[in-house]
């Protein structure tokens, strides 16, 4: 894919950050840790990977605005475009010896996501999009998977824990998908999830209460794959409120209709 010099400059940055992600999970067990949340980890390794990230882009774009995990929000000269990054999603899985984590970084243009990268450094799998320019992975075309039957889809989801508000909503959204389809996993990274389903690993996806850097570079990866991806309330700003279903289009509308039954 021959990409635009924004989409260029994401992927440098993800790959330098990934570098040192990678360096640092193979000594995993001398991390130092703290906890800001239940079961909501930050590393070191988090940090120092979103400073490399935000030298690497706002070196590169210094007019734009900033928004990201655990540097929060700058306002840029230029009010129409900002950076949305995650740095590490899936930091429990990484401080586990889990090796399934990413990089998230999404280019917002007037309130649209207009290049996204989603960099899996463990698997060296890099996911690109551009609005207009397809998805893909590793210079190869990627789109949503063709299955049409619910019974024969796998899907991914995010089980909330630490007795967050959406669990007892998760957990009846699993009864009631769970014995009309071939199974759900929960890895335990948004953004990886979202990239699945745009190369058809996972035929759709859904989950509640996510930030807007644990989806926004995802939501264009699988809307530029061919597929699907919504609110679970249909009114809702779906980077606002968090809550999204993403899937193939053959299969969105019986899985919507799943998971948005009260």
């Amino acid at each position: 894919m021959q990409g635009s010099a924004n989409l260029n400059l994401m992927i440098k940055a993800a790959r330098k950050a990934g570098r040192a992600l990678v360096k640092d999970f193979r000594e995993v067990e001398n991390l130092q840790a703290s906890m800001k949340g239940p079961g909501d980890f930050v590393s070191r390794a988090d940090l120092a990977a979103e400073k490399i990230l935000h030298d690497e882009l706002m070196g590169g774009r210094p007019t734009y605005g900033w928004h990201a995990e655990e540097g929060g929000t700058t306002p840029g000269e230029d009010p129409t475009r900002r950076w949305i990054v995650d740095p590490l999603d899936g930091t429990s899985n990484f401080l586990h010896g889990l090796p399934h984590w990413g990089i998230s970084i999404a280019l917002e243009h007037k309130r649209e996501i207009v290049a996204a990268v989603v960099y899996d450094p463990a698997k060296d799998e890099m996911f690109v999009a551009e609005k207009g320019q397809g998805a893909w992975m590793n210079d190869q075309r990627i789109r949503v998977s063709g299955r049409r039957v619910l019974i024969e889809c796998l899907f991914a989801t995010g089980i909330p824990f630490g007795g967050e508000r959406n669990l007892p909503e998760a957990l009846q959204d699993l009864a009631r998908l769970m014995p009309a389809c071939a199974g759900v996993r929960r890895w335990g990274a948004a953004a990886l999830d979202l990239a699945y389903v745009a190369s058809g690993r996972f035929d759709g996806y859904w989950e509640r209460g996510l930030h807007v850097w644990d989806m926004a570079a995802g939501l264009l990866l699988v809307r530029e794959a061919g597929g699907f991806a919504e609110p679970i309330r249909a009114d809702d700003d779906i980077l606002v409120c968090g809550n999204l279903i993403a899937a193939n289009s053959a299969v969105f509308p019986g899985f919507a209709k799943v998971i948005r039954t009260p």
